[in-house]
């Protein structure tokens, strides 16, 4: 397949656009994340990438998308990549969108999950080292593409892919026998495939932005891999010369690819979503007229129970080592005189182009329920969910699943909070942050 260019070569619509990237490989023996066990690095199924797009108005509005093939976002690195993009190239918080694949086949990073794993001091001394070096790929691939901002046309559509299944609702030992005997799979799911397709001024296709609600998980081993939004940015990239492939993670907290557990499965998965891009590309697409509208805040996530020193004794003694370690890490901090928050602080963002497209960033793990909610709260236009912004947070269940319990609904004591699951008004809080980002973007375009 050959470099597609656009039906309406002569037609812009007056944007600017860059790219940039960067290997983020690892070069020393980091841990791979995303399970709480150790994984020591034993080469390498593909290359991991930082990939950025530039977006820039007629006005002079400026916005960055950054999309990694990594596990997590501390807030700690995300607080220092948003102060740099400000110092070093003038992008404001609102106009910076830090965005990770989530796959389970990249490094632990510095203040992400550090409880999960039974890391030891030269471990966290390699930690420490990726991160610096992964912090100065990412802004170089950031000046690349403010750098390399040229006229561009900007085009969107949606695609379905089948891949994702609800894994609260299916046990994974049942799921290949029922699509093998056509049995229909239970839960809410999903499928849609967003699509942006950027366009220089020649009618080229020089970048292609395309998400999918499912956890990278098809893998579990000890090489470097991107899962199946790796493959699939490879496929794009090798079906359509010359433009960048970038995938953002639309939210699928609650959703694995089942089967899972060869490499031959997740390069499956991959060429599925790579195909479904490309039938997008393929067909006429919506054109994005010129105009960009940022906006960030931070709600206050309550806690249902924050712990304390009774509560923790226990569990620091118990037999679970990631949770031991957790409770002797709290207790701690209450022996040093710290006091634990009743909330905290988690980002949402929004970013309006022309007055078709809605992009909403939020932290942590978000559920399908909030992608869902949100394209029908936000139906005229097109209203894209980016799950996995900024940092990772947690597990955002919906009421829903906050009520129904399981993982999803709790097992915030993972992810480093004094406390074992968000008050049950998480959706009512997110939901409202998100309104107001929205109103204000939308207060500048008119849509």
């Amino acid at each position: 397949m050959t470099n597609l260019t656009s039906r309406h070569p002569d037609t812009h619509q007056d944007w600017q656009v860059g790219v940039g990237r960067r290997k983020l490989t690892p070069e020393i023996p980091v841990w791979l994340a995303g399970y709480g066990y150790k994984r020591e690095p034993e080469g390498k199924i593909h290359d991991l990438w930082v990939k950025v797009l530039a977006f820039g108005s007629p006005e002079g509005k400026r916005a960055v998308l950054v999309t990694m093939d990594q596990q997590g976002m501390s807030k700690t690195i995300y607080e220092r990549l948003a102060g740099q993009a400000s110092t070093r190239f003038g992008i404001g918080r609102a106009d910076f969108m830090l965005t990770f694949s989530h796959t389970h086949s990249g490094p632990c990073l510095e203040d992400d999950l550090q409880d999960y794993y039974p890391a030891d001091a030269a471990q966290k001394e390699q930690v420490l080292a990726y991160s610096r070096w992964m912090e100065a790929r990412v802004l170089e691939a950031v000046g690349e593409a403010l750098g390399s901002m040229q006229e561009a046309r900007i085009d969107i559509g949606e695609g379905f892919c089948p891949f994702a299944v609800n894994r609260r609702e299916n046990a994974e030992a049942d799921v290949p026998g029922m699509r093998e005997q056509g049995i229909p799979l239970k839960g809410v799911v999903d499928h849609s495939v967003p699509v942006m397709a950027v366009r220089n001024k020649a009618g080229g296709l020089c970048a292609v932005l395309f998400g999918y609600a499912c956890h990278p998980t098809t893998l579990n081993g000890h090489q470097w891999c991107g899962d199946y939004p790796g493959f699939a940015q490879l496929d794009i990239e090798a079906a359509f010369p010359g433009a960048t492939a970038l995938f953002f993670n639309t939210g699928g907290g609650d959703q694995n690819p089942l089967p899972r557990r060869t490499v031959p499965l997740c390069a499956h998965y991959g060429k599925m979503l790579s195909d479904a891009v490309a039938g997008v590309l393929e067909r006429e697409m919506t054109p994005v007229s010129a105009g960009l509208a940022t906006a960030f805040r931070w709600v206050d996530l309550a806690y249902e129970k924050p712990a304390t020193r009774e509560t923790l004794l226990p569990v620091a003694g118990g037999p679970a080592g990631l949770q031991a370690r957790w409770a002797a890490r709290m207790l701690d901090k209450l022996a040093k005189g710290e006091e634990f928050a009743a909330a905290y602080p988690y980002p949402v963002q929004a970013w309006q182009l022309g007055s078709r497209l809605l992009l909403i960033g939020i932290g942590g793990e978000a559920v399908v329920d909030y992608a869902l909610r949100l394209r029908a709260e936000y139906a005229q236009g097109t209203t894209w969910l980016s799950g996995y912004t900024n940092e990772m947070a947690a597990y955002i269940p919906s009421r829903r699943i906050w009520e129904e319990g399981g993982y999803e609904g709790a097992h915030i004591d993972e992810y480093g909070h004094p406390a074992w699951r968000w008050d049950g008004d998480v959706e009512d809080r997110v939901m409202s942050g998100i309104r107001q980002v929205v109103t204000q973007v939308r207060s500048r375009i008119n849509v």
